[in-house]
């Protein structure tokens, strides 16, 4: 638990001491947001807002990681590791799509074979890595199987995890990035999965099968260090937020939301809660569900369902105030975490 608490603690103090200068440097170079033509009216005031804010949350974090394992003179693990390396490699990925937007003064980035091949070379890494790398008891940092509350079914042939592990990586950085599109939204819902991921990491060391071998004990290879890990991330997302809430002072850019995606999934996968993760990023999925919908309609019957999508730009256009949109939407997220938690409290209830 201290280990949690002072990567947390680092991470803010970080994150909030980096991002005035970042800010003050990003304005300086005049590296701002360029705002869609076909999007809300509203965003138009947005023109020029600093973006790449990601990089604080990612340098808050890392620093956080590493200051704590510092502190407490422990040593990083496996699992934690390959973690953080799928972190920072999806805010690789998507900071050269944010630098190519303000480079060349337009609001599309790297092309799409670009970025795909971007977050594939990263997803792939993580996806083989985390089935290496066994500890003293033989576990790896992910098995090659499903997962839901823990590991089910048979395992799946290597290759066959690495494109289903893939396949989640640049569908949940996709999600998050498409749920950025209102100051503080995709912030504050990445805030509540992490922590329920704090809590999950928390939970499955106390019911580790290394502390005592049960039927119902959980074979996750670092439990403690994931923790650290969603709390380190927590940490500097919470500073960030600080900046980024209405009205935002900054952007996080896909330098941010590529990075947070990629991290979301790495921890499901090393917690063995893949399927889960549909409600610990409940928000996540209904955004990008909205914008399936509506281009499979238009697509199909050349009509729209929503005014805009994704999602909270349909209530922006049906005259919701901007805050208005991104509390409920963190409502809707906080419920989406909370069923989550208690799915997988719910084996452990007296029956």
């Amino acid at each position: 638990m201290i280990g949690i608490t002072v990567a947390a603690g680092l991470s803010l103090i970080v994150s909030m001491l980096l991002m005035p200068p970042l800010i003050k440097l990003l304005y300086r170079f005049k590296f701002g947001q360029e705002v869609r033509d076909d999007g809300p009216e509203g965003h138009k005031t947005k023109q020029g807002t600093p973006t790449m804010g990601g990089i604080v949350i990612i340098l808050g974090a890392v620093i956080g990681y590493f200051g704590s394992h510092l502190a407490l003179w422990s040593t990083p693990t496996a699992s934690g590791l390959l973690v953080m390396f799928l972190f920072v490699g999806m805010g690789c990925v998507g900071f050269l799509d944010d630098f190519i937007k303000i480079y060349k003064r337009r609001s599309l980035g790297l092309r799409s074979g670009a970025k795909m091949v971007g977050q594939a070379v990263v997803g792939v890494g993580f996806a083989y890595g985390v089935t290496q790398f066994p500890n003293g008891y033989g576990y790896t940092p992910a098995a090659p199987q499903l997962s839901f509350l823990r590991d089910f079914g048979p395992p799946l042939m290597i290759g066959a995890f690495v494109i289903w592990a893939l396949f989640l990586i640049v569908g949940f950085s996709n999600a998050v990035n498409l749920t950025d599109g209102l100051d503080g939204l995709a912030t504050g819902a990445t805030i509540l999965s992490l922590c329920a991921y704090v809590i999950i990491g928390n939970w499955q060391l106390r019911q580790s099968c290394v502390e005592a071998l049960t039927s119902s004990c959980y074979t996750v290879r670092d439990p403690l260090d994931l923790a650290v890990v969603a709390s380190a991330v927590l940490g500097a997302c919470i500073g960030f937020l600080w900046f980024n809430a209405p009205p935002a002072k900054i952007f996080m850019g896909d330098t941010g939301s590529l990075a947070l995606g990629g991290l979301i999934v790495g921890l499901a996968i090393t917690t063995r809660t893949q399927l889960l993760l549909l409600l610990i990023g409940g928000l996540f999925v209904i955004i990008t569900m909205s914008v399936m919908v509506q281009i499979t309609s238009f697509r199909l019957t050349g009509k729209r369902v929503f005014r805009m999508a994704p999602l909270q730009h349909h209530f922006e256009l049906k005259g919701w105030a901007e805050t208005t949109i991104v509390i409920r939407f963190w409502i809707i997220q906080g419920l989406f975490m909370a069923i989550a938690i208690g799915l997988f409290y719910l084996e452990w209830m007296p029956r």
